[in-house]
């Protein structure tokens, strides 16, 4: 890949992941109720399943899973699921009491159910997947190795992404420390959840291109 072809990329995936969408608010909400040592592990959910979106379009299987309306419809609806399930728990939070005069630790989770969480919210996005093979192919040299291109590509979207989702993910721990009220606490939980359903509601309307 030549140099000014993979500065051209590097500047599409800051564009891409700077965009809001579900993989931001999950990790704002992850920041939010866990900090962010704690919180990090949703990020590297949405890594591996960013992982294998890029895998699924080199491997050539991203045109045959848009191609089918039943495999399109019952990814996009999971996650229309998936995002209004996460509203839900989000909403029903239960504020804690915090004494910022005390260095706390922040809120214990098993690593694992977040790694979990950040797949499924990038795992369940048909539409990253029609985006991809849109885009990533615009970049492709065809007389070259693929794989290689590829590679590349996938390493420097998801290192850009981690950066960015970091700092989602930091932002919003630095005001998990600002909530000193219980009152604040459900406010902010509540704001995330509206945000989830937002994301849910553009992913419910998102439909197969017609070939």
């Amino acid at each position: 890949m030549a140099w000014d072809v993979w500065t051209g990329f590097f500047i599409a995936c800051w564009i891409i992941s700077l965009s809001p969408g579900a993989g931001a608010i999950a990790s704002m909400t992850s920041g939010l109720r866990y900090g962010f040592r704690r919180g990090y592990w949703n990020v590297i959910g949405l890594q591996l399943a960013l992982a294998g979106q890029i895998a699924v379009v080199a491997a050539g299987v991203g045109a045959i899973l848009t191609a089918s309306a039943m495999a399109f419809n019952a990814i996009k609806w999971f996650g229309v699921g998936y995002l209004v399930w996460l509203a839900w728990c989000q909403w029903r939070a239960i504020p804690q009491a915090r004494d910022l005069s005390v260095e706390q630790a922040p809120e214990l989770a098993s690593r694992w159910p977040l790694v979990l969480r950040g797949f499924l919210v990038n795992a369940s996005n048909p539409k990253a997947i029609v985006f991809m093979l849109a885009v990533l192919p615009q970049f492709i040299e065809p007389t070259q190795a693929l794989f290689p291109q590829y590679l590349l590509m996938a390493m420097t979207m998801i290192s850009v992404d981690m950066l960015v989702m970091a700092g989602y993910t930091g932002l919003a721990s630095r005001l998990l420390r600002l909530q000193t009220s219980l009152r604040q606490q459900r406010r902010v939980n509540r704001t995330f959840a509206s945000l989830f359903v937002g994301a849910a509601a553009m992913l419910a309307s998102v439909h197969r291109a017609q070939g």
